[in-house]
């Protein structure tokens, strides 16, 4: 097996500190995050910004990603087979139920929205395409982590299961019968558990093995999407995503 690059690593992982949470970060914040010495990443990120890749706030020498980081994220979504078999059906449903629907894929510990069309309602849901969740707590995230191997499921649970409400599944025990459950009726719902107010139902999207290769989501107000309203979606929704499984397949068979 190749040995990994040592300097395209380093650039690589600077890139990586910059989140949806962290979208500026100083000299110091990133020689951090990476473990290297301040010169070195200064190195780094002279580089990344002479092609781009990053760009410096003059008035305050944070760092910020840069206009190449953009292109190359649209150019992946613009190739992505998957978004684009997916969005006229996230439109039916977000027309159906007027909730904000989503597509969303698995990036261990966490879910990576590919697509999102918005409710067309005053009070809804606020996501954007390439936010990143916690999959632990999210519906999006449970669809997927209740039919992937054990490995993976046991990897989000190593990761750490942050409190980020009174409703967030705390326990170990709590979460595997909550997947267990997730497994049994086919999709997932999440109550509260990642922000106080906002519920979701997820199913996943299987492959020709019954492996996750994403999940679809309607997530809004919990007064709208009461317990009883998404139970009722979610069979609806496990028929619409079937659908989608076959025209992935054909897709790709194409």
């Amino acid at each position: 097996m190749s040995q990994p690059i040592r300097a395209v690593e380093r650039a690589l992982n600077v890139l990586l500190c910059f989140s949806r949470q962290t979208p500026e970060l100083t000299l110091t914040e990133i020689s951090k995050k990476v473990d290297i010495h301040k010169s070195t990443v200064h190195r780094i990120l002279t580089t990344l910004e002479e092609k781009h890749f990053v760009e410096r706030d003059k008035s305050t020498g944070a760092y910020r990603l840069g206009i190449n980081i953009l292109q190359m994220a649209y150019l992946t979504l613009e190739q992505n087979d998957l978004r684009h078999v997916v969005a006229p059906y996230l439109r039916q449903l977000s027309e159906e139920h007027l909730e904000t629907t989503n597509l969303a894929v698995l990036d261990t510990p966490d879910v990576i929205y590919l697509d999102v069309i918005e409710s067309p309602q005053r009070v809804k849901l606020a996501a954007a395409i390439g936010q990143r969740l916690p999959a632990f707590c999210t519906a999006s995230g449970k669809a997927i982590l209740a039919f992937s191997p054990p490995e993976v499921l046991q990897k989000v649970i190593e990761h750490g299961m942050h409190q980020y409400t009174q409703y967030t599944l705390d326990s170990h025990e709590e979460f595997q019968e909550n997947i267990e459950q997730t497994r049994k009726r086919g999709f997932a719902i999440s109550m509260e558990e990642y922000e106080e107010e906002i519920n979701a139902i997820a199913v996943p999207i299987l492959d020709q093995d019954n492996l996750p290769i994403a999940s679809i989501a309607i997530a809004g107000p919990s007064y709208r999407l009461t317990q009883e309203k998404m139970l009722e979606i979610g069979y609806d929704l496990l028929l619409i995503v079937r659908e989608i499984e076959k025209a992935v397949k054909i897709s790709t068979n194409t």
